[in-house]
């Protein structure tokens, strides 16, 4: 990184960049209360708040929004006149899935080989401290030339829409000339990239009932419907011979214009297992930035041990279908309850339940913003030219932002590059990255207050 100021300053802060991670990271704030206490994400909120505060950050208050968690507002006024920037990320994360897999314990941040790792460390608790460190180098550095506004949501892992409908209520509180949503990521960790699209989504449950209660399968078996058998299939139904995803009325042949993901790179940053095959067509990018993807995320049947031999009554399934720009996310819930509905067979008894869902976005990349921010990166990332990618991934509350503030110039950075592996075991953060991207926000800013 070319020598400045502000990047000096960035760098001087990487140890207590580290240690506040580590007391961030230590909150288990998993905003699904009946796995997790929701204590911890209380905690978790009080120190995104205190953190405000201790940075001068005035109005600040923990919001409670309609799903039960707390978002963290705060203001922080700049020079008279100036354009006014909304900083986002959210504190709460994914659950550790199996902890024994986990190198280190999840929420406890360990350094190993160069990298930091915890649950939350990129996603998006390192992005809380990524804003934090871009307005401590301004204020170091002349002060901060904008009005910034953060907000640190409770629930985005859960998609369960309590910052959109809280936003939709107080349209005022997050109006912004320019908003920076830190939960994206590079396209790989030295390249800087700015997130131009999302994949909004949805979650169905389904259940299917044929029988009053479990039998013999020796008794019953070969004729009693089975349910398991029935959901097996009508899960089936929702893919092609080639893994394509097939939701009857959904379109699946959008191309990805702009950054290209090659496929070898793409078997490695998703550790393919030798042998085994990619699914869908098209490229790459085509298939996890511009196309629907379904995936089934789980099951509700009995576990191989302990397991009897039995036809199943009942079971069910809860399915997220990704979709692209361009393709609204409730009609997208209608289609698949549809499809999950007409493809179960032998008339077992289908119902279907929506229990989330989040909006597609593309962004605006030819407004001011977006040039400031390339300036930045450039700076950040000495000799690279900022890329434009997609993001398979949802955030809901962007479309939310869109809509409420048609204005406003959206970007999308982050920490959450391939190897940071979001959502999976042994998560973890580049510090490099950390650092680069602090700086880079920084130089945003003044950029963008100079526009």
């Amino acid at each position: 990184m070319s020598s400045n100021p502000v990047a000096e300053t960035v760098a001087s802060l990487m140890p207590r960049a580290k240690a506040e991670l580590t007391e961030l990271v230590a909150f288990k704030s998993v905003a699904d209360f009946d796995q997790f206490p929701k204590s911890q994400s209380e905690g978790a909120a009080k120190w995104v708040a205190e953190a405000l505060r201790d940075e001068g950050f005035q109005d600040v208050a923990l919001l409670d929004t309609p799903d039960g968690t707390q978002s963290v507002y705060g203001f922080l006024p700049g020079p008279e006149g100036a354009k006014t920037v909304l900083l986002y990320a959210h504190y709460d994360v994914q659950p550790p899935l199996d902890e024994t897999a986990w190198v280190t314990p999840p929420f406890e941040l360990t350094e190993r080989d160069g990298r930091w790792y915890g649950r939350g460390s990129a996603d998006c608790k390192g992005g809380v401290v990524m804003h934090l460190l871009a307005l401590r180098a301004l204020k170091a550095n002349g002060g901060v030339p904008v009005n910034v506004k953060v907000i640190a949501e409770g629930s985005e892992e859960q998609g369960t829409g309590g910052l959109e409908r809280y936003a939709e209520q107080h349209p005022e509180l997050l109006a912004a000339d320019a908003i920076v949503i830190g939960d994206a990521g590079n396209f790989r960790v030295g390249l800087p990239t700015v997130t131009s699209t999302l994949r909004g989504m949805t979650l169905v449950r389904v259940k299917v009932d044929t029988l009053e209660g479990n039998l013999h399968s020796g008794q019953f078996g070969g004729a009693a419907p089975d349910a398991l058998g029935a959901l097996i299939r009508v899960l089936d139904s929702l893919r092609a011979q080639d893994g394509s995803t097939t939701v009857d009325g959904l379109t699946g042949d959008a191309e990805w214009e702009g950054l290209q993901y090659e496929e070898e790179q793409f078997r490695k940053d998703a550790k393919v297992l030798d042998g085994v095959e990619l699914i869908g067509s098209g490229t790459v990018a085509d298939r996890i930035w511009a196309r629907p993807a379904v995936t089934v995320l789980g099951i509700d049947c009995p576990p191989v041990v302990g397991a009897t031999p039995s036809v199943q009554a009942g079971a069910r399934a809860l399915v997220s279908l990704r979709v692209p720009p361009g393709v609204d996310s409730a009609e997208a819930a209608k289609l698949l309850q549809a499809h999950l509905e007409a493809h179960t067979p032998w008339g077992a008894r289908v119902s279907t339940e929506q229990i989330g869902q989040g909006q597609a976005f593309r962004a605006d990349t030819t407004s001011p913003a977006y040039a400031a921010m390339a300036e930045a990166m450039s700076v950040a990332y000495p000799g690279q030219e900022m890329q434009y990618a997609g993001q398979g991934g949802s955030i809901p509350l962007c479309n939310t932002l869109a809509t409420l503030y048609p204005r406003a110039e959206i970007l999308l950075i982050g920490l959450s590059e391939p190897e940071a592996q979001i959502h999976a075991v042994n998560e973890s953060v580049s510090p490099e990255e950390l650092e680069r991207l602090s700086v880079a926000e920084a130089l945003f800013l003044r950029n963008y207050a100079a526009s």
